[in-house]
Protein backbone atom coordinates (compact mmCIF):
# COMPACT_ATOMS: atom_id res chain seq x y z
CA UNK A 1 0.00 0.00 0.00
CA UNK A 2 1.58 3.38 -1.12
CA UNK A 3 -0.34 5.69 1.31
CA UNK A 4 -1.07 5.69 4.49
CA UNK A 5 -4.20 7.26 4.11
CA UNK A 6 -5.95 9.71 1.83
CA UNK A 7 -6.73 12.14 4.54
CA UNK A 8 -3.39 13.05 4.47
CA UNK A 9 -3.26 14.27 1.14
CA UNK A 10 -4.66 17.91 1.99
CA UNK A 11 -1.92 18.41 4.77
CA UNK A 12 0.56 18.14 1.92
CA UNK A 13 -0.88 20.93 -0.25
CA UNK A 14 -2.67 18.47 -2.80
CA UNK A 15 -4.18 20.74 -5.65
CA UNK A 16 -2.77 24.36 -3.93
CA UNK A 17 -0.50 26.53 -6.19
CA UNK A 18 3.47 26.09 -5.57
CA UNK A 19 5.80 28.81 -5.75
CA UNK A 20 6.44 30.98 -8.61
CA UNK A 21 9.74 31.25 -8.60
CA UNK A 22 24.44 -0.26 1.67
CA UNK A 23 25.89 -2.20 3.75
CA UNK A 24 23.57 -1.54 6.31
CA UNK A 25 24.34 0.76 9.31
CA UNK A 26 21.83 -0.63 12.14
CA UNK A 27 20.71 2.15 14.53
CA UNK A 28 21.36 0.64 17.95
CA UNK A 29 18.31 2.97 19.25
CA UNK A 30 15.70 1.41 17.24
CA UNK A 31 16.46 -2.42 16.84
CA UNK A 32 15.06 -3.70 13.17
CA UNK A 33 15.11 -0.08 11.70
CA UNK A 34 18.14 0.19 8.99
CA UNK A 35 19.47 3.26 8.26
CA UNK A 36 22.15 3.51 5.51
CA UNK A 37 24.10 6.90 5.05
CA UNK A 38 24.99 8.13 1.65
CA UNK A 39 26.77 11.34 0.49
CA UNK A 40 25.54 13.38 -2.60
CA UNK A 41 28.15 14.50 -4.65
CA UNK A 42 26.44 18.11 -4.68
CA UNK A 43 28.22 18.56 -1.52
CA UNK A 44 31.94 18.72 -2.80
CA UNK A 45 30.79 19.81 -6.03
CA UNK A 46 32.68 22.98 -5.68
CA UNK A 47 35.99 21.35 -5.13
CA UNK A 48 35.98 20.17 -9.07
CA UNK A 49 36.83 16.46 -7.98
CA UNK A 50 37.64 13.56 -10.08
CA UNK A 51 34.40 10.61 -9.52
CA UNK A 52 37.62 8.68 -8.16
CA UNK A 53 38.61 11.28 -5.85
CA UNK A 54 34.94 11.92 -4.36
CA UNK A 55 34.47 8.13 -3.97
CA UNK A 56 38.15 7.38 -2.31
CA UNK A 57 36.51 10.59 -0.09
CA UNK A 58 33.24 9.34 0.52
CA UNK A 59 34.69 6.10 1.76
CA UNK A 60 37.13 8.09 3.77
CA UNK A 61 34.57 9.41 5.76
CA UNK A 62 32.88 6.45 6.77
CA UNK A 63 29.76 6.47 4.09
CA UNK A 64 28.24 3.42 2.62
CA UNK A 65 26.83 4.86 -0.71
CA UNK A 66 27.23 7.55 -2.86
CA UNK A 67 25.22 9.49 -5.46
CA UNK A 68 27.33 10.95 -8.50
CA UNK A 69 25.88 13.30 -10.98
CA UNK A 70 25.31 12.17 -13.99
CA UNK A 71 27.14 14.63 -16.32
CA UNK A 72 30.25 14.24 -14.10
CA UNK A 73 29.80 10.55 -15.12
CA UNK A 74 29.21 11.65 -18.35
CA UNK A 75 32.67 14.36 -18.65
CA UNK A 76 34.77 11.41 -16.77
CA UNK A 77 33.78 8.54 -19.68
CA UNK A 78 34.64 11.64 -22.09
CA UNK A 79 37.95 12.30 -21.16
CA UNK A 80 38.97 8.60 -21.44
CA UNK A 81 38.38 7.61 -17.61
CA UNK A 82 37.49 4.32 -17.20
CA UNK A 83 34.02 3.66 -15.87
CA UNK A 84 34.28 0.02 -15.47
CA UNK A 85 37.24 0.67 -13.38
CA UNK A 86 35.65 3.07 -11.55
CA UNK A 87 32.81 0.95 -10.27
CA UNK A 88 35.34 -1.59 -9.42
CA UNK A 89 36.80 1.05 -7.24
CA UNK A 90 33.40 1.31 -5.72
CA UNK A 91 33.04 -2.24 -5.14
CA UNK A 92 36.09 -2.55 -3.43
CA UNK A 93 35.47 0.64 -1.15
CA UNK A 94 32.06 -1.19 -0.26
CA UNK A 95 29.93 1.84 -1.13
CA UNK A 96 26.78 1.21 -2.69
CA UNK A 97 25.76 3.00 -5.68
CA UNK A 98 22.16 4.53 -4.10
CA UNK A 99 21.53 6.78 -6.70
CA UNK A 100 22.01 8.71 -9.64
CA UNK A 101 21.41 12.52 -10.21
CA UNK A 102 20.31 12.82 -13.43
CA UNK A 103 18.23 15.70 -15.50
CA UNK A 104 16.50 14.31 -18.19
CA UNK A 105 13.25 15.72 -19.23
CA UNK A 106 10.33 12.58 -18.53
CA UNK A 107 7.42 14.85 -18.80
CA UNK A 108 5.87 15.87 -22.00
CA UNK A 109 3.17 17.11 -23.83
CA UNK A 110 3.03 14.81 -26.77
CA UNK A 111 4.43 11.48 -28.22
CA UNK A 112 7.35 13.28 -30.67
CA UNK A 113 9.02 14.62 -27.90
CA UNK A 114 8.78 11.59 -25.63
CA UNK A 115 10.60 9.50 -27.78
CA UNK A 116 12.97 11.81 -28.31
CA UNK A 117 13.33 12.53 -24.72
CA UNK A 118 12.99 8.77 -23.63
CA UNK A 119 16.14 8.00 -25.67
CA UNK A 120 18.40 10.41 -24.12
CA UNK A 121 16.69 9.30 -20.62
CA UNK A 122 17.80 5.66 -21.54
CA UNK A 123 21.14 6.67 -22.49
CA UNK A 124 21.98 8.13 -18.93
CA UNK A 125 20.41 4.84 -17.23
CA UNK A 126 22.56 2.68 -19.41
CA UNK A 127 25.68 5.12 -18.23
CA UNK A 128 24.45 5.06 -14.61
CA UNK A 129 24.19 1.02 -14.98
CA UNK A 130 28.12 0.96 -16.34
CA UNK A 131 29.04 2.15 -12.31
CA UNK A 132 26.51 -0.20 -10.97
CA UNK A 133 23.53 1.91 -9.82
CA UNK A 134 19.95 0.67 -9.67
CA UNK A 135 18.25 3.87 -9.83
CA UNK A 136 18.36 7.54 -11.16
CA UNK A 137 16.75 10.64 -9.93
CA UNK A 138 14.06 11.99 -12.41
CA UNK A 139 13.31 15.78 -11.38
CA UNK A 140 10.30 17.43 -13.53
CA UNK A 141 13.39 18.78 -15.86
CA UNK A 142 12.10 21.14 -18.64
CA UNK A 143 8.47 21.61 -16.69
CA UNK A 144 9.58 23.96 -14.19
CA UNK A 145 8.95 27.51 -14.69
CA UNK A 146 5.41 25.88 -15.89
CA UNK A 147 2.49 24.88 -14.17
CA UNK A 148 1.69 21.19 -15.45
CA UNK A 149 -2.01 20.40 -12.84
CA UNK A 150 -2.58 17.09 -15.45
CA UNK A 151 -1.05 14.31 -12.71
CA UNK A 152 -2.79 11.34 -14.50
CA UNK A 153 -0.86 12.53 -17.59
CA UNK A 154 2.61 12.87 -15.35
CA UNK A 155 1.92 9.22 -14.22
CA UNK A 156 1.85 7.68 -17.62
CA UNK A 157 5.09 9.59 -18.42
CA UNK A 158 6.22 8.03 -15.48
CA UNK A 159 5.02 4.56 -16.20
CA UNK A 160 7.16 5.47 -19.36
CA UNK A 161 10.55 5.73 -18.09
CA UNK A 162 9.55 2.93 -15.24
CA UNK A 163 9.59 0.52 -18.43
CA UNK A 164 12.97 2.02 -19.69
CA UNK A 165 14.06 1.02 -16.01
CA UNK A 166 13.18 -2.18 -16.27
CA UNK A 167 15.20 -3.04 -19.50
CA UNK A 168 18.24 -1.54 -18.12
CA UNK A 169 18.03 -2.30 -14.37
CA UNK A 170 17.85 0.93 -13.48
CA UNK A 171 14.76 2.18 -11.87
CA UNK A 172 13.65 5.84 -11.84
CA UNK A 173 12.59 7.91 -8.83
CA UNK A 174 10.34 10.80 -8.93
CA UNK A 175 12.63 13.71 -6.97
CA UNK A 176 10.70 16.14 -5.53
CA UNK A 177 11.75 19.70 -6.61
CA UNK A 178 10.32 22.82 -4.40
CA UNK A 179 12.18 25.19 -6.98
CA UNK A 180 9.49 23.98 -9.44
CA UNK A 181 5.98 24.72 -10.67
CA UNK A 182 5.26 21.21 -11.25
CA UNK A 183 6.06 18.53 -8.81
CA UNK A 184 7.18 20.96 -5.80
CA UNK A 185 4.48 19.35 -3.46
CA UNK A 186 4.42 15.75 -1.61
CA UNK A 187 0.35 15.32 -2.63
CA UNK A 188 1.25 15.41 -6.30
CA UNK A 189 4.38 13.38 -5.57
CA UNK A 190 1.81 10.89 -3.74
CA UNK A 191 -0.83 11.08 -6.22
CA UNK A 192 1.58 10.27 -8.85
CA UNK A 193 2.95 7.20 -7.41
CA UNK A 194 -0.44 5.92 -6.32
CA UNK A 195 -1.71 6.91 -10.10
CA UNK A 196 1.32 5.01 -11.69
CA UNK A 197 0.25 1.71 -10.05
CA UNK A 198 3.76 0.04 -10.33
CA UNK A 199 5.12 -2.08 -7.98
CA UNK A 200 8.56 -0.02 -8.23
CA UNK A 201 7.47 3.49 -8.65
CA UNK A 202 9.38 5.30 -5.70
CA UNK A 203 10.53 9.04 -4.57
CA UNK A 204 13.29 10.90 -3.47
CA UNK A 205 12.05 13.72 -1.68
CA UNK A 206 14.38 16.09 0.45
CA UNK A 207 14.23 18.86 3.45
CA UNK A 208 14.91 21.59 1.65
CA UNK A 209 12.46 21.00 -1.55
CA UNK A 210 9.90 19.89 0.64
CA UNK A 211 10.13 23.53 2.78
CA UNK A 212 10.94 25.23 -0.27
CA UNK A 213 7.72 24.14 -1.95
CA UNK A 214 5.57 24.89 0.63
CA UNK A 215 4.24 21.44 1.64
CA UNK A 216 4.24 20.53 5.43
CA UNK A 217 6.49 17.71 7.02
CA UNK A 218 3.35 16.17 8.90
CA UNK A 219 2.84 14.78 5.06
CA UNK A 220 5.47 12.25 4.92
CA UNK A 221 3.42 10.47 7.11
CA UNK A 222 1.28 9.23 4.55
CA UNK A 223 4.38 7.86 2.26
CA UNK A 224 5.12 3.89 2.63
CA UNK A 225 9.35 4.45 3.47
CA UNK A 226 9.59 1.10 1.10
CA UNK A 227 8.44 3.74 -1.71
CA UNK A 228 11.37 6.22 -0.52
CA UNK A 229 15.25 4.74 -1.35
CA UNK A 230 17.02 7.70 -0.87
CA UNK A 231 15.74 10.96 1.56
CA UNK A 232 18.13 13.97 1.06
CA UNK A 233 19.34 15.76 4.42
CA UNK A 234 20.65 19.40 4.95
CA UNK A 235 18.97 21.97 6.92
CA UNK A 236 18.27 25.71 7.14
CA UNK A 237 18.12 28.95 9.10
CA UNK A 238 15.25 30.49 10.67
CA UNK A 239 13.63 33.70 9.46
CA UNK A 240 13.73 32.02 5.75
CA UNK A 241 9.95 31.81 3.42
CA UNK A 242 9.73 29.49 1.17
CA UNK A 243 9.94 32.26 -1.04
CA UNK A 244 13.24 33.76 -0.26
CA UNK A 245 15.29 30.77 0.48
CA UNK A 246 17.83 29.31 -2.20
CA UNK A 247 19.99 26.20 -2.48
CA UNK A 248 22.94 28.16 -1.17
CA UNK A 249 21.19 28.76 2.41
CA UNK A 250 21.60 24.97 3.06
CA UNK A 251 23.26 24.38 6.10
CA UNK A 252 24.80 20.76 8.12
CA UNK A 253 22.13 19.23 9.58
CA UNK A 254 21.34 20.15 13.10
CA UNK A 255 22.63 23.46 12.59
CA UNK A 256 19.68 25.45 11.26
CA UNK A 257 15.69 25.15 12.10
CA UNK A 258 14.36 21.68 10.16
CA UNK A 259 12.32 19.82 12.21
CA UNK A 260 14.73 17.31 11.60
CA UNK A 261 14.33 15.13 14.85
CA UNK A 262 10.25 14.69 13.95
CA UNK A 263 11.33 14.25 10.29
CA UNK A 264 13.46 11.34 11.29
CA UNK A 265 11.08 9.82 13.42
CA UNK A 266 8.16 10.09 11.11
CA UNK A 267 10.46 8.05 8.67
CA UNK A 268 10.98 5.87 10.73
CA UNK A 269 7.55 5.07 11.44
CA UNK A 270 6.62 4.64 8.13
CA UNK A 271 8.98 1.98 7.85
CA UNK A 272 11.71 3.90 5.67
CA UNK A 273 14.73 1.48 5.36
CA UNK A 274 16.35 3.43 2.59
CA UNK A 275 19.38 5.62 2.64
CA UNK A 276 19.77 9.04 4.21
CA UNK A 277 21.94 11.15 2.01
CA UNK A 278 23.82 14.44 2.87
CA UNK A 279 22.87 17.01 0.10
CA UNK A 280 24.35 20.43 0.48
CA UNK A 281 25.54 23.27 -2.20
CA UNK A 282 27.48 26.58 -1.88
CA UNK A 283 30.43 28.34 -1.47
CA UNK A 284 30.60 28.00 2.26
CA UNK A 285 30.96 24.12 1.74
CA UNK A 286 33.11 24.17 -1.90
CA UNK A 287 35.45 26.44 0.34
CA UNK A 288 36.49 23.94 2.49
CA UNK A 289 38.72 20.55 2.30
CA UNK A 290 36.16 18.33 1.13
CA UNK A 291 37.16 15.95 3.67
CA UNK A 292 36.52 18.11 6.67
CA UNK A 293 32.71 18.64 5.02
CA UNK A 294 32.16 15.09 4.57
CA UNK A 295 33.30 13.80 8.16
CA UNK A 296 31.40 16.69 9.66
CA UNK A 297 28.24 16.10 7.90
CA UNK A 298 27.91 12.60 8.86
CA UNK A 299 28.30 13.04 12.07
CA UNK A 300 26.08 15.42 11.98
CA UNK A 301 23.31 12.98 10.23
CA UNK A 302 24.22 10.16 12.79
CA UNK A 303 23.95 12.73 15.96
CA UNK A 304 20.56 13.72 13.89
CA UNK A 305 19.04 9.95 14.04
CA UNK A 306 20.44 9.24 17.47
CA UNK A 307 18.44 12.43 19.11
CA UNK A 308 15.74 11.34 17.40
CA UNK A 309 15.15 7.57 17.75
CA UNK A 310 17.01 6.72 21.00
Amino acid sequence: MLLGGLSGLTAMGLGTSCLTQPVYAVEPSLPGKRFRYSLNMATIRGQKLSPVEEVDIAAEAGYQGIEPWIDRLREFAGQGGSLSDLKKRIDDHGLVVENVIGFSRWIFDNDAEQQVGLEKFEADMELAARIGATRIAAPPSGVTSKRVTDLDGIAKNYAAILRLGQKTGVMPQIELWGISKTLCRLGEIAYVLAATGHPEAGAVLDVFHIFKGGSSFEGLAVFNGRRLPVFHVNDYLSGFTPERITDADRVMPGDGAAPLTKIFQTLASIGFEGALSLELFGKTFWEQDPRLVARLGLQKMRDGVQKALS
